[in-house]
């Protein structure tokens, strides 16, 4: 698990591929976000039961707590009425259905450079 210090903007990212995890985390502090990784959703709504993050990328399939879980209860918290909430996912399917409690959804493979821009655009 990495986590950065805490200071600046907060990106909480929720991946169970630690590599993407990682990749996603160094593009968003390239646009000024400190990020904490979770692996899984237990440990992502652990996480956000102390924590309000600016911005939150969010997988869907996670191997307990599922990403649309997470994002319920993203956005049934009055904390958390400002966090912005980006899906990256490769299930197109379940994507779209959450496409309206999303902020945005992004389909896996996700170019680096395409979230960069558009997580610089939402924050």
């Amino acid at each position: 698990m990495f986590t950065s210090p805490l200071v600046g903007r907060r990106a909480l990212i929720v991946d169970d591929d630690h590599d993407l995890a990682r990749m996603y985390a160094m593009t968003v502090q390239q646009v000024g976000f400190v990020t904490d990784i979770r692996l899984d959703g237990k440990s992502a709504l652990d996480f956000l039961a102390d924590q309000v993050p600016d911005l939150i990328l969010l997988d869907l399939n996670l191997p307990d707590i599922t990403g649309r879980d997470i994002l319920r209860y993203v956005r049934a918290d009055p904390r958390m009425i400002k966090t912005r909430v980006i899906i990256i996912s490769a299930n197109p399917i379940m994507a779209a259905e959450l496409d309206e409690e999303a902020d945005l959804v992004l389909l896996k493979p996700t170019s680096i450079q395409q979230l960069r821009d558009l997580v610089g655009r939402l924050s």
